[in-house]
């Protein structure tokens, strides 16, 4: 799917690692090279896991070398010369943009705002701009476009800045590699993602899992990753003597074998935008449980049908609806039977071609 008119564009990521909107991130460099653009990937944290395509430029491998003030200096100025050498068509950036000084000098001295992207990967959007109002409708007014990853993302930025204009642009499936699948004696349900209890909420999965009937029939539940909580939340588990029950497995690149053997994939968070985890499972032919957070899951989940969207930070709703899947034997496989096809308008070549539009529109 390319175009005559090839455009020269730049990603501006914090990281290509360990999380969904990395992967996500990660994903759009492969998309727009399939459009024919040239991409250039500009990394600030040298922190690589996901498969990505470009040229990089990795400030982050600088960052490990020397992170004093002159050499943060230095790194800005490397920075604006490079935006300004390489004259993009567009610069597409995916960071959390919090500090208002340094956004304001980014946006003055380095990007070209009217031809600048500014990527809203979370509903808590207090992460991606400044917490200077001033600064943040500086950079908005100015920005080619905001764009979402979220319905309920554009929304909330409409409402917040009074913009008119704010498109959204669902993070695609990703077709996996094959991989070999984990062989456990025992049936399972599955999380996966970073260990990070404030945004994931795995307090609730774990609760609602201790006062459900899964262990009943020998179903445990395997958290998958690494994060700051993973102590707490091993504590967590132990205190609730379901030690022989809910097992941690460290992060993996892809994860497909875990989510392929799983019997349904969970999602407790506090907090998304719109997570990988959900259409990841659905693309696999396995079926989700997620809690109705804001935002993502609404959009993803047609309940009853594809998975089951229930009451958040309620872990008897959710050891219901746990329960279902496994003592309703009718529902769960008409979930997993319509759970690619649920998905169908996630694929590649349709969120390709919203990109295209975005990009190439006269």
């Amino acid at each position: 799917m390319q175009s005559n008119n090839k455009k020269k564009i730049c990603l501006v990521v914090s990281s290509l690692g360990k999380g969904g909107a990395e992967r996500s991130s990660a994903l759009l460099s492969r998309i727009l090279d399939s459009l024919g653009c040239e991409v250039h990937i500009v990394l600030i944290q040298n922190n690589i896991d996901y498969q990505y395509k470009g040229i990089l430029f990795n400030l982050g491998a600088l960052k490990d070398k020397n992170n004093s003030k002159i050499a943060k200096l230095k790194r800005f100025l490397l920075f604006r010369n490079y935006i300004r050498k390489h004259q993009f068509d567009y610069i597409i950036d995916n960071r959390t943009r919090t500090p208002s000084f340094r956004e304001f000098m980014l946006g003055k001295f380095v990007f070209d705002l009217s031809k600048t992207i500014m990527m809203v990967r979370s509903f808590k959007i207090s992460s991606y701009f400044p917490k200077s109002r001033f600064v943040a409708n500086y950079l908005v007014s100015r920005a080619y476009k905001v764009v979402g990853v979220s319905k309920e993302i554009s929304e909330e930025i409409k409402k917040t800045y009074l913009l008119k204009d704010v498109p959204y642009i669902y993070n695609p499936i990703e077709e996996f590699e094959e991989v070999a699948t984990p062989e456990f004696e025992f049936e399972y349900v599955l999380a996966f993602g970073r260990l990070d209890d404030e945004i994931k909420n795995y307090s609730l999965l774990i609760d609602a899992y201790q006062v459900s009937r899964l262990r009943e029939r020998k179903v445990k539940l395997i958290i998958l990753g690494n994060g700051k909580d993973e102590a707490f939340l091993k504590s967590k588990v132990t205190e609730q003597n379901l030690n022989d029950d809910v097992l941690f497995f460290d992060f993996v690149k892809n994860p497909s074998g875990y989510i392929k053997t799983a019997k349904y994939v969970c999602l407790t968070s506090r907090v998304e935008g719109f997570p990988r985890s959900l259409v990841e499972a659905l693309s696999l032919d396995v079926p989700v449980i997620s809690v109705d957070c804001k935002s993502g899951p609404k959009e993803i989940i047609i309940n009853g049908e594809n998975g089951l969207l229930v009451e958040n930070y309620n872990p008897k709703a959710l050891a219901n609806a746990m329960n279902s899947f496994i003592f309703e034997e009718n529902q769960y496989n008409s979930c997993k039977n319509n759970a690619p096809e649920s998905i169908a308008h996630l694929r590649l070549e349709s969120i390709s071609a919203q990109w295209k539009q975005l990009l190439y529109q006269p």
